[in-house]
């Protein structure tokens, strides 16, 4: 399904809404939205990987912590990435294991846009509709 960015939701800050025929593709999707406002991600090498791990008893907030996680890397790393590969299990609680690849910010390689300092709780959301799973998402840049 992918993602669209969505106007007239917040002023100052980048809204989308990313979908997927399952958790593992929305995850993913919503990820890749959250890079390209960052970044054009087809100009982030594969160069470096980092392995994810999270639970959380709440769809909702699996997706907030991993997003945040990635905002994390990029703050303190100075990475950004272009390729994820999730895996999400739930038993009582949702597991999530990740794997995901890109480099090092390069201000003469790649084409920079927006920094995204965190994602916000407003209008957070992620439901399945039918026999897909979609969220709402607003990011602070």
């Amino acid at each position: 399904m992918g993602y669209k960015f969505l106007e007239d939701i917040a002023i100052a800050d980048v809204a989308f809404e990313a979908g997927g025929k399952d958790l593992k593709e929305l995850f993913e999707s919503a990820a890749l939205a959250t890079f390209e406002v960052m970044v054009d991600t087809k100009k982030v090498k594969h160069k470096i990987k980092r392995k994810i791990v999270l639970d959380n008893e709440d769809l909702n907030g699996l997706l907030y912590d991993f997003l945040s996680e990635l905002v994390y890397l990029k703050d303190t790393y100075g990475l950004v990435f272009s390729k994820f590969n999730v895996n999400i299990k739930e038993n009582k609680i949702y597991k999530l294991k990740a794997e995901v690849v890109g480099d090092k910010i390069d201000y003469k390689k790649q084409e920079l846009r927006s920094d995204v300092k965190a994602v916000t709780l407003y209008r957070f959301k992620v439901e399945k509709v039918k026999n897909k799973y979609k969220a709402m998402i607003v990011l602070d840049i």
